[in-house]
């Protein structure tokens, strides 16, 4: 079976249109039907978030360049938290006959069942931006590769140019992403290295799940609860971007620094007009492009290492 070169897919509804686009070419599926290159699939997190999109242009960028050597499928979820479509999302990609996937789980622990299956099916497994639970891993006898950026470090040098604005004492709130994935966990972790470093206060401490319209809600319920707060640290940008909103509704432009994680193009004018002081940039363009490159060179036989860091880097007003 020849797989499409280029395939978006926004979530179950399209992956199970792209089924009857292939019933009615009368081409055989399942498992046993495999493409004459290694098929390579990337599933993603929230399409809603850009960047995602920005990850999907990456990898589509990548295959454009070496058609010859693989086919690409790529697909994602509607929402961070949709789980149960990310899981159909692997377990479609193993009945397809896929050769590996590429997966930015959108739980460090929720999609290790489906994982596992696709290993014992023979399906080469590469971890990306978010870190699977490595407990959960152990439970299950699974071993995957993990290829990403340090988000504890990131985050850590994000909170260092929110501190250094700051005096010591002064009181500072992070909006978190899900509470259940390991990159939400690592860049609280690096936000209150740093605030601890610099001797702030963090009065709060909420769930923004990723996405902006909640960011916005929970920040402007700490702006309300925490009037005095000097900092919304937030651990992705879609959710500053609602931060961001929410101190402007609350007419603290100029009194609260808004910073972020990811370095979308959103934010972009945002950090040089002064309305975020910080994001970090983990080159979402090229993330996906890294797990692709690792599944490549394991179905070539090499041995992956266990993680392969990738660049994150500090940006500010300026760059």
């Amino acid at each position: 079976m020849q797989f499409p070169l280029k395939l978006w897919i926004p979530g179950a509804a399209g992956l199970a249109a792209s089924f009857v686009l292939a019933a009615c070419g009368g081409s055989p599926s399942g498992p046993a039907a495999k493409a004459e290159k290694p098929v390579v699939a990337l599933v993603m997190k929230s399409l809603a978030n850009e960047f995602f999109k920005t990850m999907a242009d990456g990898a589509e960028a990548h295959h454009a360049r070496r058609p010859e050597s693989y086919e690409l499928i790529v697909n994602g979820i509607r929402n961070e938290t949709d789980l149960a479509a990310q899981v159909n999302l692997v377990e479609q990609m193993v009945s397809r006959g896929a050769d590996a996937i590429v997966i930015a789980p959108a739980d460090s622990k929720a999609l290790i069942p489906a994982l596992k299956r696709a290993r014992d099916a023979g399906v080469v497994v590469v971890n990306i931006d978010n870190q699977l639970d490595a407990k959960g891993l152990a439970e299950v006898g699974l071993t995957l590769p993990f290829v990403g950026p340090d988000n504890r470090e990131g985050a850590r040098l994000v909170g260092e140019v929110v501190a250094s604005k700051l005096g010591r004492g002064d009181p500072v709130a992070i909006i978190e992403g899900v509470p259940t994935a390991f990159n939400a966990m690592q860049r609280r972790a690096g936000f209150e290295d740093a605030m601890k470093a610099a001797g702030l206060t963090i009065v709060s401490s909420q769930s923004g799940s990723w996405e902006m319209a909640k960011a916005n809600t929970v920040a402007a319920a700490i702006l309300s609860e925490h009037p005095g707060v000097k900092a919304l640290l937030c651990a992705n940008d879609s959710m500053a971007l609602g931060a961001v909103q929410a101190v402007r509704a609350a007419g603290a432009e100029g009194k609260v620094l808004v910073a972020g994680f990811d370095h979308i193009g959103a934010v972009q004018p945002l950090i040089e007009s002064g309305a975020m002081v910080a994001t970090a940039d983990q080159h979402a363009d090229r993330l996906a492009v890294y797990g692709i490159e690792a599944a490549l060179r394991i179905l070539g036989g090499e041995t992956a290492a266990a993680v392969e860091k990738t660049p994150v880097d500090l940006i500010v007003r300026g760059q």
